[in-house]
Parts: C-alpha cells; structure tokens; sequence
C-alpha cells in the first residue's frame, strides 16, 4: 500500500526527503517522515487502503513516542488481532492495521512475527533499547533493499530511492550479473550492485548504530516441517475449496473498491469465483494485445469474457498494439528497479493503470497458483524423468547437445532443447537446472574476460542449491521443485515484477494464493494429486469444477506474456542496434561485442532461441544507464 525508506546512521535529511519522492508513485496520497538524534531517519508514501483518515497517517509511533514505525502493506488478520487486544485492555485511536502492529510489538515484541497474516515490509524503531526491526513477510510479496556502508544502515522499498541516500561509486556485482542473464533474474538475495541487498522473505534484521546486529529468519516454507499427517482424495479436493475462499476473502479487506486481474485461466478465474460471493458486482480487468503473437501463445481474451459472462461481473479490456508495448522497454527497466528480462511486466502496468483511471486502488491477483499445485511445463519435465534419466549420463549429454542444436525458431524445438538442457546433471544439480534460461556454455563468450574472472569464484546456481541441501531428506522431488518455485522464481521474479508495475500504477496488488495458511495446507497435499501425468494442479482443477466451465478449467497452459520474437525481428531491432552498438558495449565493459553480433545471428538463423538473452542484455545496459550513470530521480 505504500512506499518506505530509512536509515541508522549519518545520512543527510535532504536525502531522505529525495528517496521519499523516488518513491512517490507507491504512495500519492499523502507522505511523512520521522528523525531523532539517535541517528534514525524514516520516511513514508501513503497509499490510502484502510482507514483513510489522517489517524492512519505515518510514521506512526505509539502514544508515548517509544516505537515508530513505517509500514508497507496489509495485515490482513489485524481486525482478530486488534479484538484481542481489546481484550487485554489496549485501546486504539484509528481503525488502521498499522496501529494494531505497533500495538503487538509493544506488547510481544519480534515474537509477534508469526502471528501476522499479510503482505509486508517495515522498519520498526525502538526507543527503549535503541534498535531498528526490519522486516520482510513470509512470503515475499513486498520488497525491500538494504545497504550497509560507511555511512550506517539504509533501506528502502525499491533500489531507485535507496540510491538516494547512498553515495560513493556503484560497483556492479558480476556474479549478479551472471545470475540475471542465467535465469532471467536474480535468485538470493543479491543485486546488480555489489552493495545493493534484498532482503529475503519471512526475514528480519536488528539494527543498532548502523550496524547489523543480528539477521535471521522467522519464518519457513511448510517443507521445512515435519509432515503432519495428509489427506484423502476427497479431503484434499474440499480441502482446497475451503482453503483458496477463505484466502480470497480474507484479502478483500478495505476501506477502497477492490477490484481483481482475470486473464481467464484457472487460478485468476477462481480467484474471482470467491471474490464475486462477498462482492457480486466486483469489477475485473484483462488486456488485449493486438498484432502478431509468437507460436505457442494462446489469446486469454476469449477465455477472460467467457468466465465474467459466466460468473456475472463486469470486465474492461484495455487495448495495446505490440509494437507500442515495444516502445515502453525502456520504461518498464525503470519501473522494475531491476534489470529482469521479461515483458510481461507491461501486461501488469498497462492492466494496473485502467483499474487506477477507474477508481480502483487494490487488485486481486492470480499469482502462486502454479507454484502451489503445480502448473508450469517443468513439472511434467519432472514428472517423466523415469522415461529417461535411467540413461547412462553419457548418451543423457548427447541428448542435450542434440536438441540444442534443433531449430529453435518452432516450438518443439525450444521446448525439447530446455526438457534436455543439464540432462548429463544427476540429483540436487540437475533440479536446479531447469530452472536456467540459458546453457552455460551459451552464455559464457558473451561475457569480457574481467566479467569471466569475476564470477569463476562462485556456483550461478548456489543459491537454489543452498536451500536444496537444507531440505529434509525425505522431501519429495516435485515438493522440492515447488519449493524452489515459491522460494526463488515467485519471489525474485514474479512478485518483483507484480509489485513494481502495481505500484508503479499506484495500484496495490494482493495475491490471495500466497496467503500462509493456504501455502501451508498446499504443501501437506500428496504430490499424486498435484501432478496426475500431463495434468497440472490436478486436485485444484477438480476442486473448482463446480464453479467454472471445463473448457476454462483445462485450457491449454499460456504465458502472460507479449511477443517477445516478433519484436526481435521488427519491434525492438533499432534499440537493440543502438544500445547494443559496439561502442557502447565496449565502453560498459560487460559483454564482449563479437560475441554478442554472434547471438543477434544465431538467433536470427534460429540456431539458438536467443530473444530472452538478447532482451537481457538489453536491459542489463538500459538499467545501467539509469541507476549507474545517473544520479535516479523520478520517473
């Protein structure tokens, strides 16, 4: 709902007020700051959801000034949580969330973590012993940067207003480099700037004087835990009704219209099943793309009005050509804070700004579905591995050498020569392997010798393998991809980029498949009932064939995508050419300029599908312009 910043340190005032108004598109509505002589600066851009009156205004501190806090999102269980501390005697000026968050710390302190049931980022000042509590939500839905140099601790929600108060030079990080280009993003907890952080979901630090002083993470996907019993067919199938409502419902909490996303596929579209049984008339949105698609993309539109004439509600369509979404790359890198090569984003932007012109401040998402249950290509990779892994790893490598030479321009091409890429890989390895865009060897040449150097010293998969190896051995192989799923590509992609564009919009966007207890009851689902053969999210599909059509219910997968090949060819070639001129890739120093005319040729004669590490490449220099080059200020 909002934008944060802040710092424990020697920061200067002016820069805090520069990172507010970095962020102001998080947060039209009003702005606030707090500063103490101990050192800590925090500043707030309000975007008005829950109580609308200036009694939510923030930072907010308690009545007696002890805890302050600035505070980005939503607690969705805070009307619970405010009736019991009611009860216990506490009394409450305002009908904000954030009030009830002040509140419980005061009373339980960082204990009071497990209890939230939200989508959030905030910094807590603490008075009584001079400490700062940063905190990220279970699930990492909202962002936050942090920075620790010189200077103290800073943070921010998006990288553009904590480059406001940091100064000295920016150093790119290249093993972040490498990761970007490897999966179309960064998993873990680095960015393209050496001293640029994420903090990671269900996380929290405890700052004191600017410095870190202790960082842990309070919270863990379900996985982690002894498994404690499962269910039957019939259980799982009801269970997931009841579980996906009360999630749906439970988000529809505002003093605002919500409204909700449908592309008509099956996890925005029962979304808005229960969303219609509180608010029949809720009001949806989708996006038309007009022009050529890329093979293998299947046009949502038909599918989005066929489930609102089913369900009753009213759908506005916004219209976009493809080669104006073309036009709008360079913005997008701005707005997604970092450089992540994919052009769905626009999709989000585009449907965020018609909600936003009427009158619509929250919307409702389908994000996490496929990562619950089980609905992305590579889990049927997964699931007929038996047919193949067997093979000794010898022929397994000819295999992968074989389909990457196949014609990457058809789509059986692409998707033979992804299914076999790392098939010599055995165990944790070859898991994390399907979830590069990109064969090493591919991409290495790109990249000058200085980059080569700098990333010889570390795995580009380590993260996923990190969290693989602290899995309980007993975990099954699709649990460990969702794992993966919800931990790494949810967050480090998807999230990132529904959050940046949303807010971009001064939209708000909340993801009720996230919601912890139904990501907790997903989880103890028997894998056999997630992936049945070729049919993903099984039990899902069968737990909402009485509320949609079958032919919704078992549509072909789609992307939300654009056509990202097309514009290769035509769209985006003069940007391409002029940003990825020789002269320019040279003086950036990053990426070899031979090699990269080598890929532009290679993808045109279709000896590789090179538009994703074209596009990144792209972005990586647009992004560098930006947030590099210039001192950021806002867009």
């Amino acid at each position: 709902m909002c934008g944060i910043a802040g710092f424990s340190g020697s920061f200067a005032e002016d820069a805090l007020r520069e990172a507010g108004q970095a962020l102001a598109h998080r947060g039209p509505d009003d702005s606030g700051l707090y500063l103490n002589e101990d050192g800590i600066g925090l500043i707030h851009r309000r975007l008005s959801i829950i109580d609308l009156s200036p009694l939510g205004a923030q930072p907010m501190a308690t009545p007696d000034g002890s805890v302050v806090v600035t505070f980005n999102g939503e607690i969705y269980n805070y009307r619970e949580l405010r009736a019991q501390l009611q009860a216990d005697g506490e009394r409450f000026r305002s009908s904000s969330d954030t009030e009830v968050l002040l509140s419980l710390y005061r009373r339980e302190g960082a204990a009071m973590l497990p209890c939230l049931n939200g989508i959030f980022a905030f910094a807590l000042w603490d008075a009584r012993d001079r400490s700062l509590l940063v905190v990220r939500d279970q699930m990492g839905v909202k962002p936050l940067y942090y920075s620790v140099s010189d200077q103290g601790f800073a943070f921010a929600s998006e990288i553009k207003g904590l480059l406001r108060l940091l100064g000295g030079p920016r150093d790119l990080d290249p093993v972040a480099l490498h990761r970007y280009l490897t999966f179309l993003y960064c998993p873990g907890d680095r960015t393209l700037l050496r001293g640029v952080r994420k903090l990671g979901p269900g996380e929290a630090l405890r700052v004191r004087s600017g410095r870190v002083e202790r960082h842990w993470t309070w919270y863990r996907l379900p996985f982690f835990m002894p498994t404690n019993g499962t269910f039957t067919q019939g259980e799982a199938i009801a269970g997931t009704v009841e579980h996906v409502r009360r999630a749906v419902q439970r988000q529809l909490v505002a003093d605002v219209p919500v409204g909700a996303f449908l592309s008509g596929g099956l996890d925005s579209s029962a979304v808005v099943t229960f969303a219609r049984e509180q608010v029949p008339d809720i009001r949806c949105f989708t996006i038309e793309t007009v022009g050529a698609q890329d093979p293998g993309l299947i046009d949502d539109l038909p599918y989005a009005r066929r489930v609102a004439k089913h369900l009753g509600v009213p759908l506005d369509v916004v219209t976009v050509k493809a080669e104006d979404m073309a036009q709008d790359v360079e913005s997008m890198v701005w707005q997604l804070d970092e450089p992540l090569a994919d052009p769905a984003p626009l999709n989000v932007l585009y449907i965020s700004h018609l909600a936003r012109r009427n009158g619509m401040k929250v919307l409702l998402s389908g994000a996490g579905g496929d990562d619950l249950f089980s609905g992305y290509r590579r889990h049927v990779a997964r699931h007929y591995e038996g047919w193949w892994r067997w093979l000794p790893r010898s022929v397994r490598g000819a295999l992968d050498a074989f389909t990457g030479r196949m014609d990457q321009r058809r789509v059986v091409g692409r998707r033979l020569g992804r299914l076999f890429m790392g098939a010599r890989l055995d165990g944790d390895a070859h898991l994390a392997h399907y979830f590069r865009w990109i064969r090493e060897s591919e991409l290495l040449p790109l990249y000058t010798e200085d980059v080569r150097a700098g990333i010889a010293s570390e795995a580009v998969d380590q993260p996923l393998l990190d969290f693989l190896g602290a899995l309980p051995a007993n975990v099954h192989p699709l649990n460990q991809m969702l794992a993966l799923e919800q931990r790494f590509f949810l967050v480090d992609h998807n999230l990132t980029y529904t959050d940046k564009m949303g807010m971009a919009a001064g939209v708000e966007i909340r993801v009720p498949y996230l919601d912890v207890d139904l990501v907790d009851f997903a989880a103890r689902i028997p894998v056999e009932l997630k992936q049945r053969g070729r049919v993903g999210k099984w039990v899902f599909k069968k737990a909402m064939e009485p509320f949609l059509p079958h032919d919704v219910i078992y549509r072909p997968k789609t992307g939300f995508g654009a056509p990202l090949r097309r514009w290769m060819e035509k769209d985006l070639r003069p940007l391409l050419r002029d940003v990825l001129s020789t002269d320019t890739l040279k003086a950036r120093g990053l990426f070899d300029p031979s090699a990269v005319q080598r890929l532009f040729e290679r993808n045109e004669q279709g000896a590789l599908d090179g538009a994703y590490s074209l596009l990144s490449i792209l972005s990586v220099e647009l992004w560098c312009r930006r947030f590099v080059d210039e001192v950021p200020v806002a867009a």
